[in-house]
């Protein structure tokens, strides 16, 4: 797997990680989970400046954000008990159908 893949998926990680930690915070009224969403906001953002080095920001943020929506709707899901409807799975999906048809199909993507 090329170097900018890998730095990809460790700052869609560190994102969920980050939104995860938002969401335990109570919205900043708890320290710890705040400043691990910082931390992993901070490690998320280094991460894709390294991968814009070689993927477009186009590709690279519709890459990023969603497999961001998927991860963070599967954590509400499991962690935190929020309910996903058949509409909010459709459209995951289409999200999902976007990203395989960017990666095997694109040639605005490198492989």
């Amino acid at each position: 797997m090329p170097a900018h893949y890998f730095y990809l998926i460790l700052a869609v990680a560190a994102e969920t990680i980050g939104t995860s930690s938002i969401q335990a915070s109570q919205q900043f009224t708890r320290l710890w989970p705040s400043l691990l969403a910082m931390v992993s906001f901070a490690m998320a953002f280094y991460l894709l400046s390294l991968t814009l080095k070689v993927l477009p920001v186009g590709i690279m943020y519709a890459l990023w954000s969603g497999l961001g929506i998927i991860f963070i709707a599967i954590i509400g899901w499991v962690y935190f008990g929020q309910k996903l409807d058949l509409a909010a799975v459709f459209g995951m999906s289409l999200i999902l159908a976007g990203i395989v048809v960017i990666n095997l199909l694109s040639s605005t993507a490198t492989h």
